[in-house]
């Protein structure tokens, strides 16, 4: 499968394996931080690492990126030992803001383009491509002291991704940015992987992970508890996803039984709820059968288990405990 790259306008493959971590480990005296974590990222996907704060997630990355020396373990970069000549293929965005307030954005990118080594006639369109991707081209040239959270944020990224990294790693992104800088960032990390940058996320919002995230990895006290796409964790947990159709319904119930995919059906006050494994492949089979019993469906609604139930299920606490 071919990507086209907008940040580099070149085609590439998918699929390879960008970014392997095996057994891991990381002690602060008796604290064990990070405990035998293992998981790939290939390229084009959104791997979510979801836990709460002090469940290991920034120790982990901190390895991956190596800035931090792990006690054990394995890092592979596109099939190489993590090494100084390996880590130019890692984009690293800290929680921390690691930029100069007192420069501009197009300012602060020309300096760290320099320390990647970057020519300048090399940087200067690349600079524009980064200002662009992350939505700053209108402000590249004020002070990034002026900037609202949400802007340094993105601009934080844009750094990280300069010299062009087939991995990007960030570590809590939107942390303490306003809904619509959010949104803005979600949206331009989607972007990324959809361009083909394999992504590892950091995050303790459930909304973010399930938003963004290919595959998720559920971290807690230093352990990787269940990984899986956001469908494959919630059938851990064996809940059920529920449609519920506004509809004059009652007569309904019995040809919606009928279907193998639902679980239960029952009706009462003009509403019918619907029990079943996969609530979208199951959705055009359940109205079907509903219209040809002679139903009027005015509404729907889907609700599906979300991952806050999963972590629930595996760890006996809440996400954010």
């Amino acid at each position: 499968m071919l990507f086209l790259d907008p940040l580099n306008q070149t085609a590439k493959v998918s699929r390879d394996e960008i970014l392997k971590c095996r057994d891991l480990r990381k002690t602060f005296g008796d604290l064990v931080a990070v405990d035998n974590v293992t998981f790939t990222i290939e390229a084009g996907e959104t791997y979510g690492l979801l836990g709460p704060n002090g469940a290991g997630k920034t120790t982990t990355i901190s390895m991956i990126a190596g800035i931090l020396e792990r006690d054990s373990g394995e890092v592979l970069i596109s099939g190489r030992p993590l090494s100084t000549p390996s880590k130019r293929q890692i984009g690293y965005v800290p929680q921390d803001l690691a930029l100069y307030p007192d420069l501009s954005a197009r300012e602060n990118l020309r300096f760290f383009a320099r320390l990647y080594g970057l020519r300048r006639a090399e940087a200067r369109p690349r600079i524009d491509e980064v200002l662009g991707v992350v939505g700053l081209t209108d402000r590249a040239d004020d002070a990034v002291k002026e900037y609202s959270g949400g802007m340094k944020r993105r601009l934080n990224i844009g750094v990280g991704l300069l010299h062009r990294p087939p991995l990007l790693i960030l570590d809590e992104p939107t942390a303490g940015v306003d809904p619509q800088s959010r949104n803005a960032i979600l949206e331009s990390v989607a972007a990324l992987a959809g361009a083909g940058v394999a992504v590892l996320y950091t995050t303790h919002y459930m909304e973010e992970a399930e938003r963004l995230c290919d595959r998720i990895g559920i971290i807690d006290l230093g352990k990787i508890r269940a990984e899986g796409t956001r469908r494959e964790l919630v059938g851990l947990v064996g809940e059920l996803d529920r449609i519920s159709l506004t509809a004059e319904g009652a007569q309904a119930v019995p040809a919606l039984e009928a279907l193998p995919e639902v679980r239960k059906a029952s009706g009462h006050d003009g509403h019918v709820e619907v029990m079943v494994e996969d609530a979208r492949k199951s959705l055009p089979r359940v109205l079907a059968a509903a219209t040809d019993a002679g139903v009027v469906v005015r509404a729907v609604e889907v609700h599906e288990p979300n991952l806050e139930s999963v972590f629930l299920h595996l760890t006996g606490k809440a996400l954010r405990d």
